[in-house]
């Protein structure tokens, strides 16, 4: 049996079942081991960062994770954006990076480098294999320290004459998975004795697992018990959202409007969550977002969050249910323009129990982020580390990992272009993906940074560095290309049909909405 044959058995006996690759001639041996075994689904991916994204968004909603397949270097390069994502959202994601065989290693062949400076910084955990008895043992390492929720990203890199030898004798037998350390209970009940006395209302900042429908739940029990505020992070890596999930605020991105909004409170309790900083630095504001006002820490962001705010809530006595928000209402259709104010309305009032929302829909996306609150129940993924491109390959992963759920791509144009090889994953594996892509012509973000800046009106290099015009991309042919049917919707009218449509069809579907 190849080394190969027996790695791959040894991630299906820990529990993988996916394999999103983009492999080359290094990594020919687990290309064919792949037919020898069962249990493990590779999925081809035309770009390595469709790869990372993809497992990224699979191991959000499945909380165990994918297994990628790279090639060498360069290969693992391309992938590195969304393992940055990967890496803020702690999802669990182990990277097999194939290198070249060890003799070879000394030649300086063309694609050779130095893979493991390029992997240490996306990476918790990172080993390259020494010998071929090591490598299965290795790779079942990575798989119990990318954990489950929280994760971590693990890369393991193996020389392909390692991964070519034959070895006789079992896999090695699953270790059991990493699981988050619980909060102190001495945590718990000083922090009861805190809320007891505080005199002003507290906010509470959540994350990671405490945006869970359960750590929601408490939370909210917690909020009617106290008066506290409860807000989200800027950029969650998974929220349970829906009429019948108590209600969160979400933190603003540009750091002067998140200030505001914070506005005085006596204490801003983090569960979850990572304390709050700007995204960049701009003049005359500082890093630290609100510095003035104290934080408090119920839970780190690698603990069990939702289980210390159902010990808070107990520990308080907290019953009273939470209020919970009313249903959006159907939104009037005109036949002029469509905004995105109009959009948002639409796709909250038309999302289906249960589905998935990834949204990387950048500046057209606030409306609907506000509106979801009174959608049916449902899971919105946001970009978790800025790295754009995420959204069409998270979204691939979601659908494969929940294969009984809608999944819904709200995409902005300009990250698009990124990562649309997607749509040829998803048409090809018959995902249920509906892209939403508001299509602005244009890097709208940047176009607010440069008013930001004091630059008024731009001249033509900057407005040719922010357009996505002449030419104009034909994103529905682009689409069809890929083997994904769509069209295009410029009126509140013709978006709501074509939504209609795109949720009544089977397999993946592309709206281009012009705004």
């Amino acid at each position: 049996m190849t080394v190969a044959r027996k790695m791959l058995q040894t991630a299906v006996s820990a529990g993988v079942e996916i394999c999103f690759a983009n492999p080359g001639t290094t990594e020919m041996a687990w290309v064919s081991a792949l037919d020898q075994i069962s249990g493990l689904r590779p999925v081809l991916c035309l770009f390595e960062g469709v790869c990372t994204g993809a497992a990224d968004g699979y191991g959000r909603m499945k909380g165990a994770p994918a297994l990628t397949l790279l090639h060498l270097g360069p290969g693992f390069a391309n992938g590195i954006a969304n393992l940055h994502n990967a890496r803020r959202a702690r999802t669990p994601v182990v990277n097999l990076i194939g290198d070249h065989a060890t003799r070879h290693q000394d030649a300086d062949a063309p694609l050779a480098s130095d893979i493991e400076s390029l992997a240490k910084p996306v990476s918790a955990w990172l080993r390259s294999t020494s010998s071929p008895e090591a490598a299965s043992a290795d790779l079942g390492e990575a798989i119990v320290e990318s954990g489950g929720c929280p994760g971590q990203v693990c890369s393991l890199i193996v020389p392909a004459d390692l991964a070519e030898a034959s070895l006789s004798g079992p896999p090695p037998s699953p270790r059991p998975r990493r699981t988050p350390p619980k909060v102190a209970a001495d945590t718990i009940d000083a922090v009861a004795r805190q809320l007891h006395q505080v005199t002003e209302p507290v906010t509470m900042l959540l994350g990671g697992n405490a945006l869970s429908r359960e750590g929601l739940e408490a939370a909210g029990r917690i909020a009617a018990k106290t008066g506290a505020r409860l807000v989200t992070e800027t950029f969650p890596a998974r929220w349970e959202r829906g009429t019948s999930v108590p209600a969160a605020e979400r933190l603003p991105y540009l750091p002067e409007q998140a200030t505001a909004f914070l506005g005085k409170t006596e204490c801003l309790w983090l569960a979850g969550a990572r304390s709050p900083v700007a995204f960049f630095a701009y003049p005359d504001i500082p890093s630290v977002i609100a510095a003035d006002i104290p934080r408090c820490v119920l839970a780190k962001p690698e603990e069990d969050a939702a289980q210390a705010l159902i010990e808070l809530a107990d520990a308080l006595d907290a019953q009273a249910q939470p209020p919970f928000a009313p249903r959006v209402a159907a939104p009037p259709l005109g036949t002029g323009g469509l905004d995105p104010l109009q959009l948002g309305a639409i796709l909250a009032h038309r999302l289906p129990e249960a589905a998935i929302v990834v949204d990387e829909a950048a500046t057209s996306g606030l409306p609907f982020s506000l509106a979801g609150s009174g959608a049916a129940d449902h899971t919105l993924l946001t970009l978790t580390g800025g790295a754009i491109g995420q959204g069409p390959p998270c979204a691939t992963g979601a659908a494969i990992a929940c294969p009984d759920r809608t999944v819904i791509d709200f995409q902005a144009d300009g990250s698009a272009m990124y990562t649309f090889q997607s749509l040829w994953t998803q048409a090809r594996e018959g995902l249920r993906v509906i892209t939403v892509l508001c299509a602005n012509r244009a890097y709208r973000i940047l176009r607010v940074e440069l008013a930001r800046a004091g630059v008024a009106e731009p001249g033509p290099h900057a407005r040719a560095l922010t357009s996505l015009e002449s030419p104009t991309i034909d994103w529905v042919l682009l689409a069809q290309s890929l083997g994904v049917p769509g069209e295009r919707a410029a009126t509140s009218e013709g978006f709501d049909a074509a939504l209609r449509r795109a949720l009544a069809a089977e397999g993946p579907a592309f709206i281009e909405v012009v705004l």
